[in-house]
């Protein structure tokens, strides 16, 4: 198996001798065997474990086996615990959804911070059947034809030219110990059933039905390939983004053939189901400010545009800013201070990313917060009231955005709208004598 393992990795291109890989390690027979491969090919890699805490004790022991692992391959160990069941509460997802969601964005941390090329999973050809078949029986584009793939970005998945039969053959070769999850034969979860009661009965009209799926799926991925190809330059000509928040000219799809689908492809890095994609296509016509959810993003459906903003999965409080601060920063947004004496013929800078304020008006701390309703200020020119959520319709900021508007303030007091306006009670006046000048860089 390990000239087979090294033939895939180097004919499908994943990795080279030099790059550095996190192995998704979960303690099972498929996890365990992709690191003894990985081991026996000296190449450079680490383990990365999720306790998701869904089994006890039993998750416990999974994380503690893994450890040792580490240790016998003397490579590196990174280990997180979850909150899964609590955290797919919260968003209205399913625990398989949450589970999936909070693995690869702690994998693409790890990934980020420690300066590794890729991440590993250890899907094979089993899971590939799987996949499809779950799919097809859910419902599902062309992507989901074609079941897991061999790359996607920074993922890998190095042993998916294998099928079951041969990894467990190869432990029992190698007399290689591993974890086995008790919840795999239980069949409250769809893949569990679509393992245990449907493919043992279609292997019995195929019996090489790994391996006809695997000649479909790369027939399918061929003419994905061409299909993606105008959905690519579809992309490029009617969806555009700022920052976070991505448009999408829904105008334009209207005058396409097969919309819907294309809608469904478009809105996909965003996971919106097909029937999501159907409603929203039916929402077009009607009035502007509908909105619609999927497990990580919100779309707005706005006058011209749909507004699409990531979900906040960690709700943001507030952020004090101390006197003497020079740099305040958020998850996606920073903020620079600068004070100094107001200097001959200053002229205060427009663009909305400053704020340009009286520092002798300033009273610290500061408190960097979100919007909320009944919040208002003396927005620049005006000496009276306006609530900010007024403030905001006047802009024709879709309710999403509005959700993400920052307010930055002084003793209670809002000074900035940030990336909007300055209050006009702290505005640089001909008596200005020090100025506090603010910058937003997203």
């Amino acid at each position: 198996m390990l000239d087979e393992f090294l033939t895939f990795i180097n004919k499908q291109n994943l990795i080279n001798s030099s790059d550095k890989v996190i192995l998704a390690v979960s303690g099972g027979m498929d996890s365990v065997v992709m690191c003894d491969l990985f081991s026996k090919a000296k190449l450079d890699f680490a383990i990365a474990h999720c306790n998701f805490g869904l089994r006890g004790e039993e998750s416990n022991e999974d994380e503690t086996f893994v450890k040792k692992l580490s240790i016998k391959y003397k490579v590196p160990f990174f280990v997180t615990t979850f909150q899964t069941a609590e955290f797919a509460e919260n968003e209205k997802i399913s625990i398989q959804m949450a589970a999936r969601l909070l693995r690869y964005q702690w994998f693409e941390k790890l990934r980020a911070e420690h300066g590794y090329d890729y991440i590993a999973t250890a899907h094979h050809q089993n899971d590939v059947l799987e996949t499809v078949l779950l799919n097809l029986t859910k419902g599902t584009g062309i992507a989901g034809l074609h079941g897991i793939q061999i790359k996607n970005g920074a993922i890998i998945r190095p042993i998916w030219f294998a099928e079951k039969e041969e990894i467990f053959d190869y432990v029992v070769e190698n007399q290689i110990i591993w974890r086995e999850d008790s919840s795999n034969e239980s069949n409250k979860y769809q893949r569990n059933l679509i393992r245990n009661e449907v493919v043992p009965l279609l292997k019995q009209i195929n019996p090489n039905l790994e391996q006809t799926i695997q000649q479909t799926v790369e027939r399918i991925q061929a003419v994905e390939e061409i299909f993606y190809q105008e959905i690519e330059l579809l992309r490029k000509q009617i969806v555009w983004s700022d920052g976070r928040v991505q448009f999408v000219n829904y105008k334009a799809i209207q005058t396409l053939s097969q919309p819907v689908i294309k809608l469904a492809e478009l809105l996909k890095p965003f996971h919106f189901t097909y029937q999501q994609c159907q409603e929203i296509f039916g929402a077009f016509d009607k009035e502007p400010g509908r909105s619609f959810l999927s497990p990580t993003h919100e779309l707005v459906k706005d006058r011209t545009e749909l507004v699409i903003t990531p979900k906040n999965l960690k709700v943001f409080e507030s952020l004090v800013i101390e006197a003497g601060a020079t740099k305040a920063n958020t998850e996606n947004f920073q903020l620079v201070f600068q004070a100094f004496d107001k200097p001959e013929g200053y002229k205060v800078p427009v663009a909305k990313k400053y704020a340009c304020l009286d520092a002798d008006k300033v009273r610290f701390p500061l408190q960097l917060r979100k919007y909320k309703e009944g919040d208002w200020f003396c927005p620049l020119g005006m000496n009276k009231k306006k609530l900010i959520s007024d403030f905001l319709t006047d802009l024709k900021v879709p309710l999403n955005l509005k959700k993400e508007t920052f307010l930055l303030t002084s003793n209670g007091s809002v000074m900035w709208v940030v990336g909007q306006r300055v209050d006009d009670r702290f505005k640089v006046t001909d008596k200005t004598e020090r100025i506090l000048l603010i910058e937003y860089f997203s």
